[in-house]
């Protein structure tokens, strides 16, 4: 990318090429990874709100406005396209969700069983009480993780590795960031006070985070802008959080 898509302060210390991105994967993946696993660990999941807000300024902390409308910090007028994305997004959570089911039932082998129990759903809960339990959760996780992990991994991550070695190749990169990240949130498992690791269940995990990472770039691409990604990010957890609240 041209010098001046980054800060003036930047540019002078830094160029958007494949080692600025894997600094950045270092400087917000590492410290997320080990907070998740805490989270998972003590049931306070307070600090991962931070870490996505966090990941949600890094573009708007090292990028110029060029620079940010590069990675598709911009507006799109393609309404369908957005539309599609979202229901992409929700098709390939339940498609996961057979898998799951389809594997391991119930056991926490399950992707979704395990991330579930995060949500600490009170046993007994009325359905009123249970409606508006869904709606905050499935509005938090359609709001804050779609919009700093896009705005990281197929913004800021994919345009600076995209400057070195090409959009596909980008593609791969960036989704391989994410689908490790995404370990911590299964495959390393905290169950009655112990660790447990499933390393088939954590493969097929790690690569349904793969190929929906592919799914949001794709997206992304298709409607010109981050909304692209972010939409089909959101979808994706609307399907999910449906999922551990009404069919399981």
């Amino acid at each position: 990318m041209p010098e001046n898509e980054l800060r003036p302060f930047w540019s002078k210390y830094v160029s958007l090429d494949w080692r600025f991105g894997l600094f950045l994967i270092a400087l917000v993946c590492i410290p997320r990874f080990v907070l998740v696993l805490q989270a998972n660990q003590t049931g306070n999941y307070g600090p991962i709100g931070a870490i996505m807000l966090v990941s949600a300024l890094v573009p708007f902390l090292f990028l110029s406005k060029a620079g940010r409308r590069k990675i598709g910090i911009k507006g799109t007028r393609k309404v369908g396209v957005l539309a599609l994305s979202l229901a992409l997004g929700v098709a390939f959570s339940l498609v996961l969700y057979f898998i799951g089911e389809a594997l391991y039932g119930h056991s926490f082998q399950n992707w979704y069983q395990y991330i579930g129990k995060s949500y600490n759903i009170p046993d007994g809960i009325t359905s009123s009480d249970k409606l508006i339990l869904f709606a905050i959760m499935a509005a938090t996780g359609m709001i804050f993780s779609p919009i700093g992990e896009e705005l990281f991994f197929r913004g800021i991550v994919h345009g600076s590795f995209a400057a070195s070695i090409g959009g596909k190749k980008a593609s791969l990169a960036d989704a391989l960031a994410f689908s490790l990240t995404h370990v911590a949130h299964f495959g390393l498992v905290f169950l009655e006070g112990s660790w447990h690791f499933y390393p088939v269940a954590t493969l097929i995990w790690l690569t349904a985070m793969f190929l929906v990472s592919l799914a949001f770039i794709k997206m992304k691409n298709k409607s010109g802008s981050l909304l692209g990604a972010i939409f089909c990010h959101a979808g994706f957890n609307l399907g999910m959080i449906y999922c551990i609240f009404y069919v399981l």
